[in-house]
């Protein structure tokens, strides 16, 4: 049975009269966020830690910036917009001394709730909120006067009304303008987890890159390499955003078609599905969190190198030049980006 689609009639933004909406960081979700609850007419607050860099540019978009703590004190509905790794420690210091019973958590991914690095009181409402789209996505959707389709939980629910406190909030971000669907918090957690790793970065990134490796050892150019291997990717990624594989299918040649239906499953076939397959149990069994989590608490030595190795392959030096040379592609140096507290 398809899941239930909740709109705009489904949630009602009076669930905010009398109540203040702290933003706990101001990256990515949580710029967006507040700006969009802030234009629906909500009061909305931000939470800092003191030296932050964020702290001036909330107060240029015309918000009240307290440190953590504070905001947390002042507020009945607390968004933890603030990296995964970084949450339990936060959570310790500044919002667990501060909550009280009827006010409400909400996250935007499951991480710290599913995997128990944040253990909430049972005397407050805990949801989340997840737009399936990155901030700036969420942002710009939601001037535009459109949303960007979210999923809704609730983990806990003393007060009876943390569904409609997750609809409000849903509404005010632009959500339910695009849809949203409920989830659990294991559901989507472990399910966010696994395509990042093997379809939508890790996958795809190590496709690209195994493939523009193949194509230079056999003597082809890096620029050839990268503009079938990664160019064009974009293009039939947004015919399967717009249409759907088949559609996708619809739109290329019959000498394109008939390479993906008959080498596509060699090149992804049964071994990379076992190996999906151990990811995914690593997910589940919690092993993939409490390595990232020491990871993080040793310093992100291995997850650096890591990074830095893949910004010296070949393939970044080689697309640069070659993006140089196309104006309508807007240029980003994003390298080392991380998501603002």
């Amino acid at each position: 049975m398809p899941a239930k689609i909740y709109t705009d009639k489904d949630a009602d933004l009076k669930v905010f009269k009398g109540k203040t909406l702290a933003v706990l960081g101001f990256g990515s979700q949580g710029h967006a966020h507040a700006l969009n609850l802030k234009e629906s007419g909500a009061k909305v607050i931000i939470g800092l830690y003191p030296k932050s860099k964020s702290r001036a540019v909330a107060k240029k978009y015309g918000f009240e910036v307290f440190d953590t703590a504070e905001a947390v004190r002042r507020a009945d509905v607390i968004f933890v917009a603030i990296p995964d790794t970084k949450q339990a420690s936060v959570y310790l210091e500044d919002i667990a001394p501060n909550l009280k019973p009827g006010k409400t958590l909400l996250f935007s991914h499951g991480f710290s709730i599913h995997f128990k690095t944040i253990i909430p009181p049972k005397n407050v409402n805990v949801i989340m909120v997840a737009p399936k789209g990155p901030g700036h996505i969420v942002r710009r959707q939601f001037t535009e006067g459109k949303g960007v389709p979210a999923l809704i939980a609730i983990y806990q629910n003393p007060g009876k009304d943390a569904k409609k406190i997750a609809l409000a909030w849903a509404k005010g971000v632009g959500g339910t303008r695009g849809g949203v669907i409920e989830t659990s918090f294991k559901e989507e957690t472990e399910t966010d987890l696994f395509g990042e790793q093997t379809v939508l970065c890790g996958g795809a990134s190590a496709l690209v890159q195994a493939g523009f490796e193949t194509l230079v050892e056999a003597g082809y150019s890096p620029e050839m390499a990268y503009f079938e291997c990664l160019h064009e990717l974009k293009l039939i990624v947004d015919l399967m955003n717009e249409s759907g594989i088949a559609g996708m299918r619809f739109s290329i040649s019959e000498t394109a078609k008939w390479g993906d239906v008959l080498v596509g499953p060699k090149i992804i076939d049964a071994s990379v599905k076992k190996r999906m397959k151990a990811a995914l149990k690593d997910i589940q069994t919690g092993k993939f969190a409490k390595d990232w989590v020491q990871e993080f608490q040793g310093g992100y030595k291995r997850y650096n190198a890591l990074l830095k190795k893949g910004e010296q392959h070949q393939i970044e030096k080689t697309g640069t030049r070659l993006r140089s040379l196309m104006p309508w592609i807007k240029k980003k140096n994003l390298s080392g980006a991380q998501a603002a507290y």
